[in-house]
């Protein structure tokens, strides 16, 4: 049996939009949270900075927990667990010039709650975290990864 793996995803709200990007492999039409994998002995924060900063060119503040999301594929044998963080930017431009070194997002679009409704997101969720006040962390048990 594989273990749960443990990703981090940014929730970052600027003028009104949600930067999202295409972090899955071969799925251009499937959108998320920047961010990914926890790597040992770092922070959580720490590890969050360094995936948003891969994938956008971004360096930002990590602030509070938001929402927690397992997603899970049982055909795979894939389990995974993602802690969203509200995050502002501290520095950098999202713009298309930047390139993941890791090759894994291609895409990041700013979007609004009216445009988040007409893309395919994960999780289900996001929309409603990303754009609320409630002071309380948002909890997603098992959501299937690609139904």
């Amino acid at each position: 049996m594989r273990p749960i793996r443990l990703s981090l995803r940014a929730v970052l709200v600027r003028e009104g939009r949600l930067l999202l990007v295409n972090a899955y492999r071969g799925r251009d039409d499937l959108w998320c949270a920047p961010g990914g994998g926890a790597e040992p002995h770092q922070s959580l924060p720490d590890n969050l900075a360094r995936e948003v900063h891969e994938e956008t060119g971004l360096t930002i503040a990590v602030g509070e927990l938001c929402l927690v999301n397992e997603f899970h594929d049982p055909e795979r044998a894939f389990h995974q667990v993602d802690l969203y963080f509200r995050c502002t930017i501290v520095a950098g431009a999202c713009d298309g010039a930047w390139r993941d070194p890791e090759g894994i997002v291609s895409m990041r679009r700013w979007v609004t709650r009216a445009e988040i409704a007409g893309l395919r997101v994960k999780p289900d969720s996001l929309a409603e975290v990303a754009w609320s006040d409630a002071p309380r962390v948002h909890y997603d048990p098992l959501e299937r990864l690609l139904p």
